[in-house]
């Protein structure tokens, strides 16, 4: 793709980064064939081509971006299936990044859009908030219907009906190996998910430490800052991950790490990418350490050859995250493993499409969201299986909500057929 960049704005590293990515589009649209929104909503400006075109001019001009630019980039989920599907490389990720930022400095959205992205900025990312969130949001989740605005009743609607008790497993500590020590590796226990679903991060923690690790939850470690990075706030979401990064290397230099073990894919394709989003920091090189350091937890599970399980009379529909296998490029250790471990593994038909969560869409854009979710829960219902099987706690939040087959971490199924409990949800369904 041709661009006119002025040489001064290509000496700003950002849109130089922009202008590289944008040169190697070729227009070939073999993109369209896989993006979700476009194929819901058939507008060429919601298509991965469409919104390159839109961001490329929005770049070049360098001043307020257009009302219409700023609504088809924010219809992008970032799932990032066109990176996978793109033959020339196009890095989309980035770009798509370095456009919210933009949009974000220099676009004044109307009031209640400002309002409800800030609200959502301040309390997810802080697990205390949050929790006194959803409390609220049950209390007011009667009264959905009487909200003007579909982001708000997204909002209400996913409140659960109960919340787990705080695991005293998600405070700093160490949790030594069980046996002969294999590795020392840190556990990101997450914002999101320690609120929302406590039994990923102990399972986690029991798997990893029955098979050799010495597991640290290390001190000062938090939100990952994928949420508010997607969202264009690039300053928080650096404060968060430059809290992450100190953490972590203070573990490395004390005792020392051999991982950083992630179990939200969408947090692990952010802390992956640490290395570039502080590229000419004075923290560059350790980010860049992190990102090497960090691995999915099937990543790690396969680095230490989980046992085989017995075998299991239960059918496991598995849903690839689009981060885990878009984002991080991991798509046969999940299902390895749990085959692996016994169970009878099926995958959905278009798998490679979003579910719809994708962070905070389906609350800032839950009319797109809801289609996704409609024709993902088709695929999966149509292998008939007993259990859903996913490695991303938004996935697991979307695919679950009122839903009646169970929907659970991989690591739990793991867990369980490797000798820990069984996981709750499915404890209910068993005879």
């Amino acid at each position: 793709m041709q661009t006119f960049f002025s040489e001064d704005q290509l000496a700003q590293p950002g849109l130089q980064r922009a202008n590289d990515i944008l040169r190697a589009c070729v227009h070939c649209g073999m993109c369209t064939a896989t993006c979700p929104t476009y194929q819901i909503l058939g507008d060429e400006l919601d298509s991965p081509r469409g919104r390159i075109y839109l961001i490329k001019e929005m770049l070049e001009q360098s001043g307020k971006p257009d009302p219409n630019t700023v609504k088809h980039v924010d219809r992008c989920l970032s799932c990032l299936s066109c990176m996978t599907t793109c033959p020339s490389g196009v890095h989309y990720m980035h770009l798509v990044d370095l456009a919210r930022t933009h949009i974000e400095q220099a676009h004044k959205r109307p009031f209640l859009d400002r309002g409800l992205r800030w609200i959502l900025a301040q309390i997810i990312p802080h697990p205390g908030r949050f929790r006194l969130a959803l409390w609220g949001a049950r209390l007011a989740k009667p009264f959905r219907r009487l909200m003007p605005d579909p982001r708000l009743r997204a909002m209400l609607e996913m409140a659960p009906p109960k919340l787990p008790k705080p695991s005293a497993n998600d405070n700093a500590q160490v949790f030594p190996a069980k046996g002969v020590r294999k590795m020392r590796v840190a556990l990101m226990t997450g914002c999101a998910q320690k609120v929302l679903d406590t039994d990923i991060n102990d399972a986690t923690i029991r798997l990893l430490t029955r098979l050799g690790c010495d597991v640290v939850v290390a001190r000062g470690a938090g939100c990952c800052g994928a949420l508010t990075h997607h969202m264009g706030k690039s300053d928080q979401a650096h404060g968060s991950a430059r809290n992450n990064i100190n953490a972590w290397i203070s573990e490395i230099t004390g005792e020392g790490l051999d991982a950083i073990v992630i179990n939200t894919s969408g947090c692990g394709t952010t802390v992956k990418d640490y290395g570039n989003m502080f590229l000419g920091d004075a923290l560059e090189a350790d980010a860049k350490r992190i990102s090497a350091l960090t691995l999915d937890i099937t990543e790690l599970l396969m680095r230490l050859d989980l046992p085989e399980g017995g075998a299991r009379p239960m059918r496991v529909a598995y849903h690839a995250a689009c981060s885990l296998q878009h984002g991080q490029k991991v798509t046969d250790a999940p299902k390895t493993l749990l085959k692996r471990a016994g169970f009878e593994v099926v995958l959905p038909a278009d798998g490679h499409l979003c579910c719809g969560s994708a962070g905070t869409y389906n609350l800032l854009q839950p009319e797109i969201s809801s289609e996704l979710k409609k024709r993902k829960l088709s695929t999966l219902y149509a292998r008939d299986p007993q259990v859903i099987a996913a490695g991303n706690i938004g996935c697991m939040v979307q695919l679950g909500a009122g839903e009646k087959i169970p929907v659970v971490h991989s690591v739990e199924l793991l867990d369980w057929a490797t000798g820990g409990p069984i996981p709750p949800k499915i404890a209910q369904i068993l005879p």
